[in-house]
């Protein structure tokens, strides 16, 4: 490291902390941060925020302290002040998330595409009563999917039904709850998270809809309690961990100086388990 480094790269996760001790996708994905920069003798200052003036609050201390050299953004929103803030500030970011109009160093992700995938995969099984349990509509990730997700059923001449989660258990309960006692309950759902969908999963198992005989289940991230669960879980699997070196890789060039290569995460696949059929 040259002189003057901190040696760190700042993360922070402006969401409730009960969600990442649930939710494994975060832990993954710092790890795969941690591997590739430990190489470099770095490592990641982790802080956990409720909301995004908590979080634009740390980077102003962080950058008065001195005590990173670089930060990691994640979960870009439609109303996004942060990256105006950082570079007031002169602090190094590295985004993480949908391409947009902003002209700065990034590791992109394709959200649309395994929305799309999902979908078809549906359809060619039979399906015509789809639904959504989403993520919260201001990230921008979560419109994109909903976008795409409108766009393909519009194809296919139908009308899905979306309704809004924060990815904890309580709104994969509740939500999976509210579609399946409606007077025409959908015949395969799609959630934004594991943690969601195995909720929606116990859910039908109490009202006695039989998984995956009149309901088709399809998760959005792979984990362990996709795996576990029974049936196990249909899922969109990303290679989180590598999501996380790619994401090292970029903002490793971001603190050298040099030109940050373009990236994106690693392309999810449909896993088909038995929560579809």
């Amino acid at each position: 490291m040259t002189g003057g480094s901190t040696g760190a790269v700042g993360l922070v996760l402006a969401r409730p902390a009960r969600l990442l001790g649930a939710e494994p996708f975060f832990m993954e994905f710092i790890a795969g941060i941690e591997e590739r920069l430990a190489e470099r003798d770095r490592s990641v200052l982790l802080h956990i925020v409720g909301a995004e003036d908590a979080e634009i609050a740390a980077y102003r201390r962080w950058s008065a302290g001195g005590l990173v050299d670089a930060v990691v953004v994640v979960n870009r929103t439609v109303d996004d002040h942060r990256p105006a803030v950082l570079r007031e500030m002169g602090l190094p970011a590295l985004y993480v998330g949908e391409p947009d109009e902003l002209a700065v160093p990034a590791v992109r992700t394709d959200d649309a595409g395994p929305v799309r995938e999902a979908l078809a995969y549906l359809l060619d099984l039979g399906h015509r009563r789809i639904a959504r349990v989403s993520g919260p509509d201001a990230l921008l990730h979560t419109r994109a999917r909903t976008a795409a997700l409108l766009e393909g059923c519009a194809e296919a001449g139908i009308e899905p039904v979306v309704l809004e989660g924060d990815y904890s258990e309580e709104s994969g309960a509740k939500l999976t709850t509210a579609l399946l006692n409606a007077p025409e309950p959908p015949t395969a759902i799609l959630y934004d998270n594991d943690v969601m969908a195995v909720a929606g999963l116990n859910v039908a198992k109490e009202l006695g809809v039989a998984v995956p005989d009149r309901l088709s289940l399809v998760a959005w991230d792979d984990s362990s309690l996709c795996r576990l669960a029974s049936p196990a879980l249909t899922t969109m699997s990303v290679d989180v961990h590598q999501f996380g070196v790619t994401v090292a890789e970029s903002v490793l060039e971001l603190i050298d100086g040099v030109e940050v290569a373009e990236r994106w995460s690693p392309k999810p696949t449909l896993i088909a388990r038995e929560s579809t059929r």
